[in-house]
């Protein structure tokens, strides 16, 4: 069996007031030509179908021209909300729509939603486990003692799912997963994401393949098929290093020994953009030259950064003229550098940890450690913070 792996489609996004829109469609495009190239067999999205909770009119327009594609091919769909998405919007009509191939997972109330697929080698299950966060799994599950650890909560979540073993099983889920510590590799917006609200990969042991949404760049997570998909497209300049592909998931049979993800093989399928999103460094007149102006890919999406020692008249209005998609620009030179040099704030590592910080602060204003129940109160504090920005996000 066959399946496309996607996730943070971010429908409905503008960047520096750029709408997306167009260059989504561009991706999606590609997408469909993907499942037909490749005979696949089911396509997976692993959260943040929308970059809002209400998407606007014309997000919903281009989700269901791609979904309505994608059915038309006789492939079924299997998504979830992420934290950008509304799990109540994302529901809708999901076993109306389940008849059609399109398979959404109703809002979480304590069990996971599954479908299971067959091919030559027998039933593929899949689990459809939406965004949660330890306040949505704790009334269901008064028991456990999950507190505000979201390893916890996920973990408790997953080992009541009825899983046969013998069968393959994929998870798909979206959420900040580290392994033994070790955080993924994020974009410069997604430095907050992590800290309180990690999952341990340890809680997917049971899956043969966990196909995840949440963090932009493709990666693996602690084993080679637990895997982040990556986004769509590049939607902050610290991701133009980073190249954004769908993955293609193929699973083979699985014998009776086999450990989790040993039937699993994938490759990286990639995503040219309509557009891409890159970053051009140099003097303003080199920048704006006539060899520059008739150069290819002027429409990318472009952040300058101009080494000139004194400020340019109508740079943007300049620059504007050979990159009509600039979205900003900035400067690189003595008097920056200097300037940078004397107030150098402390650029956030990305693996830090809030309740560290806090500690630091606390450190720093009282003079003494916090106690026990000062940290507790604090991870409760950030805990609640963190659910509620995530509701408002």
């Amino acid at each position: 069996m066959k399946f496309l792996h996607l996730s943070d489609l971010h429908i409905g996004k503008h960047v520096n007031g750029f709408n997306m829109a167009e260059c989504q469609r561009h991706a999606l495009a590609q997408v469909l030509a993907m499942i037909t190239e490749h005979k696949v067999n089911a396509l997976v999205l692993a959260g943040d179908i929308y970059d809002k909770t209400s998407p606007s009119e014309e997000a919903v327009e281009l989700f269901d021209w791609f979904i309505t594609q994608v059915t038309e091919l006789g492939v079924p769909c299997l998504g979830i909300p992420g934290n950008h998405d509304s799990a109540e919007r994302i529901a809708y009509a999901n076993q109306l729509l389940a008849k059609q191939g399109l398979h959404l997972p109703p809002v979480f109330a304590g069990d996971v939603t599954h479908l299971t697929l067959e091919d030559e080698h027998g039933p593929v299950t899949f689990w459809l486990l939406p965004f949660l966060r330890p306040v949505d799994v704790r009334r269901f599950f008064p028991e456990a003692e999950i507190g505000n650890d979201y390893t916890a909560a996920i973990r408790t979540v997953l080992e009541a799912c009825p899983l046969s073993p013998d069968q393959r099983n994929v998870l798909v889920a979206h959420q900040f997963v580290t392994a033994g510590g070790s955080s993924p590799e994020r974009a410069d917006d997604e430095i907050s994401l992590g800290g309180v609200d990690n999952v341990d990969a340890s809680a997917f042991d049971a899956f043969d393949y966990v196909a995840l949404g949440h963090v932009h760049r493709p990666q693996r997570i602690g084993r080679d098929t637990v895997r982040y998909a990556g986004s769509l497209l590049k939607y902050n300049i610290s991701e133009a290093r980073f190249a954004k592909s769908a993955t293609l998931v193929t699973l083979g049979e699985k014998h009776p020994d086999d450990e989790a993800g040993a039937c699993v093989t994938f490759q990286q399928l990639p995503l040219t953009p309509l557009r891409d999103l890159r970053q051009i460094k140099g003097p303003l007149a080199e920048l704006i030259s006539d060899q520059v102006a008739y150069a290819a890919n002027n429409q990318d999406y472009i952040y300058a950064v101009l080494t000139d020692e004194t400020t340019q008249i109508d740079a943007l209005a300049r620059i504007r003229q050979v990159y009509p998609n600039v979205m900003a620009i900035d400067y690189d030179n003595t008097r920056t550098q200097r300037t940078l040099g004397d107030t150098a704030p402390l650029k956030p590592s990305q693996d830090i940890d809030p309740q560290a910080l806090f500690a630091e602060f606390f450190y720093s204003q009282a003079g003494k450690d916090l106690t026990d129940d000062q940290r507790s109160l604090a991870t409760k504090l950030l805990t609640e913070a963190l659910e509620e920005a995530g509701k408002t996000s």
